[in-house]
């Protein structure tokens, strides 16, 4: 017998087909657990890059130029010790001063003209230009930074020439009033300095150049006038690096090169001139080696010691342009650190 028909009250009720469900269109967020902490909102990606930092130059540069200020007053105080300060010391630049007298009509027509540019209107229209140049670079904080560097130097010349330091007699005959630091010296070396400092970053080591040769070229230029004595000018161009090093630790972002990175013709030139430092500053040490310490000195020992100090300033005045080149570079540069974000 045929089965009897299903009873039509069991049967489900007629309706549309079940949709397959949609994928969401945004991925879920996870829900906090009850009682529990919240879930992290999402977060993208992290990836480094390098921003500058907020203090400006890198620490380390402002160590390192810090430590030139400080070896460079050391210096400067050392030359003082050694060449006024003992017997052997003044009879050596005595008999430097003596040599002087060599050909002193023919080299005096080339020095004078360089020492008549040398006067308080020269320093004015020096820093002038400079602050000028900062200005109209944008660079506020550099324009501040070379007046501390022109006017601290030539300050700090004077008073240690005439109240600091003393020089007592100690080789008889041979009386003078202490006369270092060289002041034209200070102010020739100090304007470089401070162009050396605000010009673009491509163009500072032609200013090195022609600014550590100015300032050798005034140096000298004392020298055979009889003006100074070689340890004088030594003196004088260590106070410059000791106060151009000194601002460059306080170096404001204001005076950063944007986007600055290596700098191979800088490095180049002051490779350069500290390798001519060291073998002039060799030929320096062996002419006054060579002079003896004692009232006795020959034309001939008298103008080897001459040309010993002219040496000596060129060495000094070559190693600390180069010196301060790769300092203003170094500190100008931005502090670049991984930051993550």
């Amino acid at each position: 017998p045929a089965p009897p028909p299903p009873d039509p009250s069991t049967l489900p009720l007629a309706g549309p087909a079940p949709r397959a469900p949609q994928p969401a269109p945004y991925p879920p967020v996870p829900q906090a657990a009850a009682g529990g902490p919240s879930a992290p909102a999402p977060r993208r990606a992290p990836h480094a890059h390098a921003v500058p930092g907020p203090d400006g130059p890198s620490t380390g540069s402002r160590v390192v130029a810090a430590v030139v200020a400080l070896l460079a007053v050391a210096g400067a105080w050392l030359v003082w010790r050694f060449f006024v300060d003992t017997f052997a010391g003044q009879m050596l630049e005595r008999a430097a001063f003596d040599g002087a007298v060599t050909g002193q009509g023919e080299l005096w027509a080339v020095a004078e003209p360089v020492l008549d540019t040398v006067s308080v209107a020269f320093v004015v229209g020096g820093l002038g230009a400079a602050m000028g140049i900062a200005l109209l670079r944008r660079r506020w904080g550099l324009a501040v930074q070379v007046a501390f560097l022109v006017v601290g130097a030539n300050v700090t010349t004077q008073l240690v020439k005439h109240s600091l330091l003393g020089r007592e007699e100690l080789i008889g005959g041979w009386h003078w009033e202490n006369s270092l630091p060289s002041g034209h010296t200070t102010v020739a070396g100090s304007v470089a300095a401070a162009l050396l400092l605000v010009v673009p970053r491509g163009a500072r080591a032609l200013v090195a150049v022609l600014g550590g040769a100015y300032t050798a070229a005034t140096g000298v230029s004392t020298l055979v006038g009889q003006w100074h004595r070689p340890s004088d000018v030594v003196a004088a161009v260590l106070v410059v690096l000791a106060w151009a090093a000194l601002v460059c630790v306080f170096t404001p972002r204001s005076s950063l090169d944007p986007g600055a990175g290596p700098t191979p013709g800088s490095t180049v030139t002051a490779v350069l001139l500290l390798l001519g430092a060291a073998a002039v500053g060799v030929a320096a040490a062996l002419a006054l080696r060579a002079t003896p310490a004692t009232w006795g000195t020959t034309a001939a020992q008298e103008v080897t010691a001459y040309a010993g100090g002219v040496a000596g300033v060129l060495a000094v005045t070559a190693a600390a342009f180069a010196v301060l080149l790769l300092v203003r570079q170094s500190t100008a540069r931005p502090d670049r650190r991984p930051v993550r974000g």
